[in-house]
């Protein structure tokens, strides 16, 4: 079956909707306001690593088939246990539980009476009600792409379409003189921004939702497939790259309605300026349904994930257990849960994007077995100890750590992945010569 090209703007729209979360609406318009006079070249290195990693993600387990595929080519035993940190940290873990906290913030508290924000029932109550449609929603996967591609995105992107045009009609301010890195070096410092926006692991995990869509929509042959799946990563990363150029300018241009301490209230005295009380309201449907919608692809990817991997357990039964899970997290401490899980994301991250890496170049890696274990090797031993640093030692070992270059900025593991490179390249020299040597004496 061949696609058209409506049906892949649908499935592009679709991927994008499960990306597009409240961190992506917080974190561009701080760096616009961060940035100000620079604020096109930091968003150039933002669009680099916020929009390029998530569409090579995707694009590489395309190329390799499937998630589980690329892992197999590292070890069995990191194909068995890599993809459950995965879908555990940004499943059940933080993502889920968080969309709904923010979606009440944003959502839903500013419109209630203070006593009952303050009521742990009043959030209690909006998670089971948000967290059982997003559940309801996820039990039919196969509806997902008419569900965002032809109704939830759309609705978005016009929501936030409506915002720009207002912005030009009526100018907040200008653009003001950067601040902090964005002074001398705008372009690393969006590129780190970026980065931090952690979406390449969410490209790994959705990757087996678009497959499966793919699949209920006809398309069985596995290099069509693969093809349409790149084409909805290229179109979800448009998308991101347009709505990223929005939501940063708003951000510049809002400086002069005061500096502010996160997105989040950049994005409230934007809506108040253009809107006046009704902005508030606008702004609270646009964040509820981001939320709502990375919510159900969150669910709908961790549940189809664990369903393979654990086939006594069916979909339908991951998809409840997933809600409950997620609406008593978001209710016993989001706090602590983004303490625990914030390291654990940071600590698989930099695995993820040196695996993306490899799927891509997979093509010319020679002797690749030694290659992919030995990279993730020391990659991934370089996170585990630093995160036992960051989690358990206080810092303690922070001046080794310091050592190595970038390391300060967040990216301390690419010298360790270079050795791994070398290491494996190494390994497969000396395996391939002894290989040689005793098979022709």
């Amino acid at each position: 079956m061949n696609f058209s090209a409506k049906q892949i703007v649908f499935i592009s729209f679709m991927l994008f909707s499960m990306f597009f979360g409240a961190g992506n609406l917080i974190f561009p318009p701080f760096l616009g306001q961060s940035a100000g006079d620079h604020l096109w070249t930091a968003l150039a290195g933002f669009i680099v690593s916020a929009v390029g990693l998530p569409i090579l993600g995707v694009i590489a387990v395309a190329k390799a088939g499937s998630l589980n595929e690329l892992n197999l080519r590292v070890h069995p035993i990191f194909a068995l246990l890599f993809p459950f940190f995965i879908y555990i940290a940004i499943g059940p873990g933080l993502a889920i539980p968080r969309a709904g906290s923010l979606a009440f913030e944003m959502g839903a508290a500013p419109f209630m009476p203070k006593n009952l924000v303050d009521s742990p029932v009043s959030l209690f109550v909006y998670s089971i009600v948000f967290f059982g449609l997003a559940a309801l929603l996820s039990l039919y996967p196969s509806k997902l792409i008419n569900l965002f591609g032809k109704l939830l995105t759309p609705i978005l992107l016009t929501l936030i379409a409506i915002i720009f045009i207002k912005s030009l009609m009526d100018p907040i301010g200008s653009f003001e003189s950067p601040i902090g890195n964005y002074r001398e070096n705008p372009l690393f410092q969006g590129i780190l921004e970026g980065y931090l926006t952690m979406d390449a692991l969410a490209a790994l995990a959705f990757g087996i939702v678009i497959a499966n869509t793919l699949t209920a929509q006809g398309v069985l042959d596995s290099k069509k497939k693969s093809r349409y799946m790149m084409y909805a990563g290229l179109g979800a990363g448009l998308l991101l790259a347009v709505i990223y150029l929005i939501l940063g300018y708003l951000g510049a241009a809002s400086s002069s309605l005061g500096q502010a301490e996160n997105g989040a209230i950049i994005l409230s005295n934007i809506m108040t300026y253009l809107f006046g009380q009704s902005g508030t309201l606008l702004l609270g449907i646009v964040f509820t349904l981001a939320c709502f919608c990375v919510s159900i692809g969150l669910i709908t990817s961790c549940s189809q994930f664990f369903s393979t991997a654990i086939p006594r357990v069916t979909y339908k039964i991951w998809v409840i257990l997933l809600a409950v899970l997620s609406t008593a997290i978001a209710n016993l401490g989001l706090t602590q849960i983004l303490q625990i899980s914030v390291p654990i994301l940071g600590m698989i991250y930099p695995i993820a994007i040196v695996l993306i890496f490899l799927g891509l170049l997979d093509d010319i890696i020679i002797r690749k077995s030694y290659i992919y274990s030995s990279v993730i090797g020391f990659v991934a031993l370089f996170s585990i100890l630093d995160t036992i640093n960051k989690v358990f030692l206080k810092n303690t070992w922070s001046g080794a750590f310091e050592i190595l270059p970038f390391y300060i900025e967040g990216i301390g593991w690419l010298i360790p992945a270079f050795v791994g490179l070398i290491v494996g390249y190494l390994l497969g020299r000396l395996r391939g010569a002894s290989h040689v040597t005793r098979t022709n004496p």
